[in-house]
């Protein structure tokens, strides 16, 4: 059994990673690869079917409250951007010096992926960019940071990513824990870059097109867009507020907060037609969320738990921990594994990895887990979601990304680490 096992669960990662050049959707492929493997546990099962029943139950209520939080947190970004609610930042940047709108970019892409998902961030970053300039070096470069930015941002927050999301819900970290621990290692891994990035854009003086003012006007006069921004940033704060207060699983707080933002839209649009009503509700939100990457996760954390149950990531803990010199070798190449591998995934591998009797919530082996490979992914474009979606819309080739941009993100995650050591060294 464990040989037929690992066998689906090594083709199955192998089509997904391959997805581009084999054309097979890699949700289906994770969906496909997560139920053979249970299917396989059942038949070869010496418990009974009732027995396999009812744990694959129990394994997808964790996974369901998974999905639904992804899915309330990913309904609230799309709602604020039906109202055009992150105009309230954007529209007000007026810089014409290239140096200064870098140091801009990063900043906001940084803030703003520690409050939203760091893909949903990067999108909206990247779309700023083509408002601001035409296509060309400088553009590309900044689209480059966006990756780094949005990746660093989301490492120290439990809602800014989902390596964190999957430990803050899995409870290997806490909100308070995580934003304390790594908040300044994520500085460093953005810090560090906009540094260097800043010395290959001191030969270009001043920027030849800057946002559109009438464009901005145009986006600031939609209604209730600060409202429903402020909704939806507090909202969000108050999922880990929520938990922490009740134990309650987080998807509890998403929901509140998702109705507290519905109910802000309506509010602006009670007077309006029931067409004009329904272009910003809920339902058109929905419409816009990515549901394929929601059940993509699914179908790995099903194959994760398949293999959790086997126990046969336990035994490649153990095989990695004999092979390495140490564990935090072992957890720094995880980060650079993260580059080319899905980063969600390798975090779901590693919870089944380790057990929480051994290494409690807030220990460092699940911080570093965070850290490396939350901002491990910026190291090459198919890194991470956002790096792919950055890709798709500038049109940015992997060689391009590996000799302009990847030197800054290593050095960034370098510099990271290395934070983070030296404060549990001295002060933690």
């Amino acid at each position: 059994m464990i040989t037929i096992l690992l066998t689906i669960a090594i083709l199955g990662y192998f089509i997904v990673v391959l997805e581009s050049p084999m054309r097979i959707n890699k949700t289906i492929s994770a969906i496909l690869t997560g139920s053979l493997c249970w299917i396989v546990i059942a038949i070869f099962n010496n418990e009974g079917s009732h027995e396999i029943s009812e744990k694959l139950t129990n394994y997808f209520g964790e996974i369901a409250g998974l999905l639904i939080f992804l899915l309330g947190a990913m309904t609230i970004v799309e709602l604020i951007d039906l109202h055009k609610g992150f105009s309230v930042i954007t529209h007000r940047i007026r810089t014409k010096s290239v140096l200064k709108l870098l140091w801009i970019i990063g900043g906001i892409t940084f803030i703003l992926s520690a409050f939203l998902d760091n893909l949903a961030t990067a999108i909206i970053m990247v779309t700023l960019l083509r408002k601001i300039l035409p296509k060309g070096k400088i553009r590309m470069i900044l689209a480059g940071v966006v990756v780094i930015a949005s990746n660093a941002g989301g490492a120290f927050s439990p809602i800014g990513d989902v390596t964190t999301t999957l430990l803050w819900i899995g409870g290997q970290v806490s909100a308070v824990g995580i934003a304390t621990k790594l908040f300044l290692p994520s500085v460093m891994c953005i810090l560090v870059p906009l540094v260097l990035a800043s010395f290959k854009m001191r030969g270009f003086a001043v920027l030849r097109a800057q946002i559109s003012m009438a464009e901005a006007k145009k986006e600031e006069k939609m209604r209730g867009s600060l409202s429903v921004f402020i909704a939806g940033v507090i909202g969000l704060i108050l999922v880990p507020i929520i938990k922490s207060i009740t134990g309650l699983p987080p998807f509890i707080g998403i929901l509140v907060s998702l109705s507290m933002v519905s109910l802000v839209s309506i509010i602006y649009h009670r007077n309006k037609t029931q067409e004009e009503k329904d272009s910003f509700s809920i339902a058109t939100a929905l419409s816009k969320v990515d549901v394929s990457s929601i059940l993509y996760f699914m179908g790995i954390l099903l194959m994760v738990f398949a293999l959790q149950e086997v126990h046969i990531l336990t035994q490649l803990a153990s095989f990695l921990e004999e092979t390495l010199p140490n564990r935090n070798t072992m957890i720094v190449a995880i980060g650079f594994l993260s580059s080319l591998v899905d980063n969600g995934s390798l975090v779901a591998a590693t919870q089944g990895m380790f057990s929480l009797q051994d290494f409690p919530m807030d220990n460092q082996l699940w911080e570093m887990i965070a850290l490396c490979a939350g901002t491990g992914g910026s190291m090459l474009i198919i890194g991470s979601a956002s790096g792919i979606a950055v890709m798709e819309k500038e049109k940015m080739t992997f060689m391009w990304y590996l000799k302009t941009i990847t030197p800054l993100a290593v050095a960034g995650y370098i510099a990271g680490i290395v934070t983070y050591l030296a404060l549990e060294l001295l002060i933690f």
